[in-house]
């Protein structure tokens, strides 16, 4: 196949994409049920999702990674991804009470050639040397691997607290052994802050980080990026698509305004969802983004918006920065040292808001649950009872903090 058909292919592939997605108004990409059959078995050999340099680390990997809860159901989706380039794995050793990890196993048995193919992420809670040796040790088990690329502590909330002397010297000695080539740590909120500490360390290698058009061009994230990107980290973006608490109502009940922006888009031959990854590869200094594709629709429709070159026009920034000060109350940013330090409890109203879209935006209320039950129960039973004007108040955002978190104690119990 020519390049110039290729490209063509893709570039058709994006505009029907849009038309049908944008049609029917309600979830675009995943109405793409005919997307499935677009790719030959030649174009999927021949179009690859393209790579970055992740960092200095002198690793180039795949600008879209398959993220999210592996399964053995998703062997055939597993083996789609590395054919169309997306080689960048991500888990965690708690996701799916560790069986995510295990159908990686199960994939990288049945095709021991795709090891050396695939960046391959997991992550471990915990921060401390001794149980990072046994996390470390298990991952390396369930998924039936010599060594893992790149090996994150999960959700740092402190960096001069979990990222210690200690840590430092457990992935020197990790990494001389041969068993992870990189680390590193994710971040949910206070991500400003972590990451310009992380860059004075000197000495980790990548981070992902919530990142979004909706925080991306704020004064704070790009001097966060700039120290991280002058410290050599390659950053890999998630929780891209920006979908607050009440991202569900905003497609179900788009207001007129909105409609416009879509039609905007559809012309372009872009769904929303594809326009939000499109304008964070607009920024060449993030290396990936990792993207929950629980099925093969979506997983072709992004990766065919990573390999389609067309960058957003300044009409379509423009039309989602816009649309992000608009609706800047349904989402939370994670900057919750500002509310969190507003009230006189240990409540954690960012991790209570990300819970939320859990179950309200990515349809998983197990997982809601199971996160919201980690808050302490006494916790959890004040969070109904306390006023939260103040915080309400110094919320950048302007969220209604108070409503949501007793919606969140009624719904996630």
């Amino acid at each position: 196949m020519s390049k110039k058909k290729a490209d063509f292919s893709r570039r058709d592939f994006l505009r029907t994409a849009g038309a049908v997605g944008i049609g029917s108004m309600l979830s675009p990409i995943e109405n793409l049920t005919h997307a499935q059959g677009l790719y030959t078995a030649n174009e999927s050999q021949q179009s690859l999702v393209p790579t970055r340099p992740f960092g200095k680390t002198g690793v180039d990997v795949s600008i879209l990674s398959l993220g999210g809860g592996f399964s053995d159901s998703k062997m055939l989706l597993m083996k789609q991804a590395v054919k169309l380039g997306v080689s960048y794995w991500d888990t965690a050793n708690i996701y799916s009470g560790g069986q995510s990890e295990r159908a990686i196993g199960k994939y990288l048995k049945k095709y021991p050639e795709d090891r050396k193919k695939i960046f391959l992420v997991t992550k471990s809670v915990s921060s401390g040397s001794s149980i990072l040796d046994m996390h470390l040790e298990k991952s390396l088990e369930r998924m039936n691997t010599n060594y893992i690329d790149l090996f994150f502590i999960h959700n740092v909330l402190y960096v001069d607290r979990q990222v210690t002397p200690e840590v430092k010297s457990w992935a020197e000695k990790a990494k001389a052994e041969g068993k992870i080539r990189l680390f590193g740590f994710s971040v949910h909120k206070r991500m400003e802050e972590n990451l310009i500490a992380a860059a004075k360390l000197g000495w980790i290698d990548g981070i992902m980080l919530s990142y979004n058009y909706r925080i991306m061009h704020s004064d704070e994230m790009k001097r966060a990026v700039d120290a991280c990107t002058k410290a050599g980290i390659g950053l890999t973006a998630m929780k891209t698509q920006a979908t607050g608490w009440l991202g569900w109502m905003e497609k179900v009940t788009p207001n007129e305004k909105e409609q416009d922006r879509f039609d905007h888009l559809q012309k372009r031959g872009l769904t929303i969802e594809q326009a939000k990854l499109k304008a964070v590869w607009g920024e060449s200094r993030i290396a990936s983004i990792c993207s929950y594709m629980p099925n093969m629709t979506i997983l072709k429709a992004n990766a065919t918006a990573a390999m389609d070159r067309t960058e957003l026009s300044s009409q379509d920034n423009n039309l989602l920065n816009r649309y992000a000060h608009e609706t800047a109350s349904n989402y939370c940013t994670g900057c919750a040292s500002i509310c969190e330090s507003a009230i006189n409890c240990e409540v954690p109203i960012s991790d209570v808001m990300r819970y939320l879209m859990y179950s309200r935006c990515y349809g998983e209320p197990e997982r809601a649950k199971s996160a919201f039950k980690t808050i302490p129960s006494n916790v959890r039973e004040q969070m109904v009872y306390i006023d939260y004007k103040k915080a309400e108040q110094k919320c950048p955002q302007g969220m209604q903090i108070g409503r949501l978190m007793r919606e969140a104690a009624s719904e996630l119990v």
